[in-house]
């Protein structure tokens, strides 16, 4: 009975009420689909706010664009470094199903403080009272309140108060003000409810005076105190949802696939090119749909829009709640690696000097046999491939296993060890990776700024500067499924393998296609400069006589680098590392991400010191685009982006594939 039992359940999976997963009920591409449409709300959430956010910060914030882009960068990097906290969670305490649901409900209440950054932002210039009574001494008084803002002075003109801002205040029979909110009339009202009358009751304007320049030569009042606070404090709260949801939601889906059959392996490569897929989808409608939306609209619609997305996603989530299957977390992945760590550095320095200084699982592997036997899960059947070491892999490592410790808390398995090594081989790969993001978080930031200053119009049509990313989603969107459907199947027909093309070449692919957009970026950001001096806008705010299309190329090759390195990434971290910390491991593409968006402020600061040290002005400071040397920080990028190419290659010609180590050890086995 027990043994029929294990071979209709998946041995350390459960499903969401904590029970063991069953075979043909739990798991499989159903389970992966809800997975999927989750990722398309979800990132339509996220982007929705991060791609137009460059230019909220500098037109109606008041930053300059360096220090726009530095912020955006410093958010999205942020974000995608907090999906190492959700990773370590899912592997440690909670399941990646547990981390989602928490994670996403983070973002859905914390999205509510961006709308009052615009919702709060109006000045009072007139009052009309209007008073409504309820039952015993208490009133409502509603003070109409018109907006110091030119844009808006129609829309709030008497015959059409509906769109104007609400002071509402509940009086008592002596005249005490007992409650004060601001809330927004109309169907806004029924969709933020009492949580956003209770944040406004107490957050005032988030933006500075406003402030109308013809001329770039204008200084306008920057956001500062309590209202920067209020708006970082916003900010923040959703990078922090975003990175639960990062590092929980991919790992779910990998999970879904039993890696032990052919089949299972290609479902689960299809899913990671398929997420890639599914995150420009929600890409997509964000640069296009809510970007209109926030330009025509206004902003509080646009968040309003990425509200509702990842509102709508967790009941989509909690669909498939029982077709789910997630792993069982077993303890801290930390804790192993920092226990591994310090046994070796321990025995190392205590029998340096003893003559019994030869410890290692090299030396003695015949009498570890029982030790392992006793110290828990040590060498079996299953997990043998583990108990065996290659001599030449960190042997350092090796020291953290022997026979008999002074210390009880620093006894570690080989299988322990085995597991940090399979760790440390995967950092070169994931350093390698972080020029590369560097180069994409330019998409946000400076790519968005250069649009906004040239001709954006398509024949009919204007293009908002923030649409530009459509471009190389809709180029990964026509590319991922080619690519699966047909370069792959392609490539296992030549090759006769069962990968096609290997995870680390798909990763080479995107970091050689990295140097070449920026040398695109370039030339174009050359060519740019020279028709504003041309045409004598070096100093105006008047668009360009330049298509935005020619940015459009440095986004294509970036876009075509980003379809092969992400997906590449996320299926060689999950598939490589140790089963007890995938959802950490497949976290490091997303900290890859975070790495290169502060990698880029980094970047930006250091040249603007240096350049502004040893020349006459920094090459990226100040408010005027067009007297930037953009195109020089281009070309930097372009230089680094070669010698990472590099340095990757060094790795990766020299990484050996979990399947190769594993069927090296067998003869010793």
């Amino acid at each position: 009975m027990d043994e029929a039992h294990k071979l209709n359940t998946w041995e350390g999976y459960v499903d969401w009420r904590n029970r063991p997963a069953v075979r043909g009920r739990h798991g499989g591409t159903l389970a992966a689909t809800f997975v999927l449409v989750v990722e398309v709300l979800e990132n339509l959430a996220f982007l929705a706010n991060a791609s137009n956010l460059v230019l909220y910060l500098s037109k109606f914030m008041h930053f300059s664009p360096s220090s726009s882009a530095n912020i955006v960068t410093n958010f999205m990097g942020t974000a995608f470094l907090l999906a190492l906290l959700g990773g370590f969670l899912a592997d440690a305490f909670l399941t990646t199903y547990y981390i989602y649901l928490i994670s996403a409900s983070i973002e859905f209440m914390s999205t509510f403080l961006l709308p009052m950054s615009v919702v709060a932002s109006r000045e009072l210039v007139e009052t009309v009272s209007v008073n409504f009574p309820f039952k015993g001494t208490l009133s409502v008084v509603i003070q109409r309140q018109a907006i110091n803002d030119l844009t808006m002075r129609q829309t709030c003109a008497p015959a059409n108060r509906i769109n104007c801002f609400d002071l509402v205040s509940f009086i008592d029979g002596t005249g005490t003000n007992l409650m004060p909110y601001r809330m927004m009339s109309g169907p806004t009202v029924e969709k933020h409810g009492l949580l956003v009358l209770t944040i406004q009751a107490r957050v005032t304007s988030l933006k500075p005076p406003a402030c109308f320049s013809a001329s770039t030569s204008i200084s306008c009042e920057q956001v500062d105190g309590r209202k920067a606070m209020v708006l970082f404090a916003g900010l923040y709260l959703v990078a922090l949802g975003v990175g639960g949801i990062k590092g929980s939601l991919p790992p779910h889906g990998a999970e879904q696939f039993d890696e032990k059959t052919l089949q299972g392996r290609k479902q689960r490569s299809t899913f990671f090119n398929y997420y890639v897929f599914c995150l420009s989808c929600g890409a997509l409608i964000a640069v296009t749909l809510v970007v209109w939306v926030e330009d025509n609209k206004g902003w509080q619609w646009g968040f309003g829009v990425s509200t509702a997305a990842i509102l709508l996603s967790i009941p989509i989530f909690l669909i498939g709640s029982p077709v789910y299957r997630t792993k069982v977390p077993i303890g801290s992945p930390i804790t192993t690696i920092f226990k591994v760590l310090a046994a070796a550095a321990y025995n190392t320095y205590r029998f340096r000097n003893s003559s019994n200084s030869a410890i290692g699982m090299d030396t003695s592997r015949t009498s570890d046999t029982t030790e392992t036997r006793d110290q828990g899960e040590g060498c079996n059947t299953k997990r043998m491939e583990l108990c065996h070491t290659p001599e030449e892999s960190i042997r350092f490592l090796n020291r953290a296993v022997k026979s008999k410790t002074a210390n009880p808390m620093l006894e570690c398995t080989a299988e322990q060890v085995e597991e940090v090594k399979i760790v440390l081989r995967l950092l070169p790969i994931f350093v390698s990776t972080i020029m590369l993001n560097c180069c994409l978080a330019q998409l946000s930031t400076f790519s968005v700024q250069q649009a906004s200053t040239m001709n954006t119009d398509l024949g009919s049509l204007k293009v908002p500067p923030a649409s530009l990313p459509v471009f190389p989603v809709i180029f990964i969107m026509v590319l991922a499924p080619i690519y699966n459907h047909a370069i792959i199947p392609f490539a296992r027909r030549v090759t006769k393998s069962e990968m096609g093309i290997t995870q680390l070449q798909r990763i080479g692919t995107g970091l050689a296609l990295s140097v070449v957009a920026m040398a695109v970026a370039a030339l174009v950001e050359t060519k740019r400069k020279r028709v504003a001096a041309d045409s004598g806008l070096v100093n105006s705010t008047e668009p360009l006589p330049i298509t935005f299309l020619w940015i459009a190329l440095q986004y294509l090759f970036l876009g075509s680098a980003d379809v092969f390195t992400l997906a590449g990434m996320m299926e060689f971290f999950f598939t490589e590392a140790p089963k007890s910390m995938r959802s950490l491991a497949t976290s490091l593409s997303w900290a890859s991400l975070a790495m290169g968006y502060y990698l880029s402020s980094v970047l930006v600061s250091l040249i603007n010191t240096i350049t502004g040290r040893y020349g006459d002005t920094p090459w990226l400071f100040g408010s005027n685009l067009n007297k930037y040397h953009l195109e020089r920080f281009y070309w930097l990028m372009c230089v680094l982006s070669g010698l990472n190419m590099l340095h990757y290659l060094f790795w990766a010609n020299r990484y050996k594939y979990s399947s190769t180590r594993k069927s090296l050890s067998q003869p010793n086995s």
